[in-house]
């Protein structure tokens, strides 16, 4: 399978954390325990918290399976293990490296970070993710055991993608680690490293080019529907651009379980890791990634069987009516995606004030000729021209300085406007 070359980068990760604490929030206690992505609305820590590190920036050399095997490690600027930090895997292509990958900054993840993650770049055997009997799989296990002894992750924060090769991994590390990992994101990946049946669900951002001569899309359509099915969302048939638009569409599926989304993202492309749309300067890959991953704040865990007083749970059928801490400001910025009939609309909160939101409604009104016909990461309503969106069990708290993200998909009769006159709890909100 000859891959092409093109700053191709990937994400791997794995692994059940050792010795883990946990760090209550707002505390700076630390408590034993175990790290589980499905315990309580606690920061689930590492024994690497609160340790003077070992670990620098660097190649490294563990035993795995038997044998010698290497990865890179990249620690955010001025690291603190009083912080937990995320976790990134970023997983190479068919004869790249872990060089390659951290070469362009973990597919451009490591500067979109602001020094919130811990960056991990695994190199795989005969420079590929075969994974025979597990034991790739295992290797990422055996790099978190280590990475994590030593330094402050949140566990609940763990996260990989790649591209080709590496996609196809970060799909067996989502198969294989549903628990270890919360979110991936394979970029024109295909089931080569194994798994057919995940044992639970992760949070799934597939992307491919529809002119893929490598791995056709079906291929990237095939994984991603795993993930739908495991997910709990709605069958769709999803929007994908025109070949020879040069452009993206992403969208996201409706119905799928709190905490679990499934997002799709298709290109007018081939087989490249950071597709760059017509007359863009750069590839939307890393920003819409980065804002895949880092929605998911560490100080809840979604799908709790027993909700944490903490987690706002607004009244059901009334999701419209969140009650917040105090008064919201707010930054909001949108991005629109449309063809034909309809659009998608990625729409950026940010708390600009001092204090936390806790409970959040988003309102705002559309262009006359849009219907939203299903939307992710919030609840839609619609009244007299305005719509609602609320917040889900996961991400109802917004610390200052801190955003969400969500989006919806409409139908439109002609006018592809973003939405206007945002408001957050009533309080109007900046745009842009």
């Amino acid at each position: 399978m000859a891959q092409r070359r093109a700053g191709n980068r990937v994400l791997l990760s794995t692994a059940a954390a050792i010795a883990a604490t946990m760090i209550m929030v707002g505390a700076a206690l630390l408590t034993s325990g175990t790290a589980s992505a499905e315990q309580n609305s606690t920061l689930a820590a590492t024994a690497g918290c609160g340790k003077t590190p070992t670990l620098r920036d660097g190649t490294y050399t563990i035993q795995s399976g038997g044998r010698a095997r290497t990865y890179i490690l990249r620690l955010p600027a001025n690291y603190s293990s009083s912080q937990a930090y995320r976790l990134v895997v970023g997983l190479h292509w068919l004869n790249g490296s872990a060089n390659d990958v951290v070469g362009n900054g973990f597919y451009g993840l490591q500067q979109r970070s602001g020094n919130s993650a811990i960056f991990v770049a695994p190199q795989g055997l005969d420079a590929g993710w075969a994974n025979t009997g597990g034991r790739d799989v295992t290797l990422v296990d055996d790099i978190l055991r280590v990475v994590e002894n030593d330094l402050c992750v949140d566990t609940s924060q763990r996260f990989a993608l790649g591209f080709s090769y590496g996609g196809a991994m970060s799909y067996a590390l989502a198969c294989a680690r549903p628990t270890v990992f919360r979110a991936v994101a394979p970029i024109a990946g295909a089931n080569l490293s194994g798994c057919s049946a995940p044992s639970g669900p992760v949070a799934y951002f597939g992307i491919h080019g529809i002119r893929d001569s490598v791995l056709n899309i079906s291929q990237g359509r095939s994984i991603r529907d795993t993930f739908v099915r495991a997910n709990g969302c709605a069958a769709q048939n999803l929007p994908e651009p025109a070949q020879g638009s040069g452009t993206h569409i992403t969208t996201g599926y409706t119905g799928c379980r709190d905490g679990y989304p499934v997002r799709w993202a298709a290109f007018d492309g081939d087989h490249v890791p950071l597709p760059v749309d017509r007359n863009a300067s750069s590839s939307w890959v890393s920003g819409e990634v980065w804002q895949f991953f880092s929605q998911f704040g560490g100080s809840t865990t979604p799908s709790s069987p027993t909700p944490q007083p903490s987690s706002p749970q607004p009244p059901s059928p009334q999701p419209s009516s969140p009650q917040p801490s105090s008064p919201a400001a707010c930054r909001v910025t949108s991005v629109v995606n449309a063809w034909n009939n309809g659009l998608t609309v990625d729409i950026t909160v940010t708390n600009t004030g001092n204090t936390a939101v806790n409970g959040w409604a988003l309102t705002f009104g559309v262009p006359a000729g849009q219907s939203i016909t299903g939307g992710w990461n919030a609840t839609y309503t619609t009244s007299a021209g305005r719509v609602t969106a609320t917040n889900v069990n996961y991400n109802a708290s917004i610390a200052p300085g801190a955003s969400v993200s969500l989006g919806f998909q409409a139908t439109h009769t002609g006018d592809r406007g973003a939405p206007t006159a945002y408001a957050l709890n009533g309080n109007p909100c900046v745009s842009g």
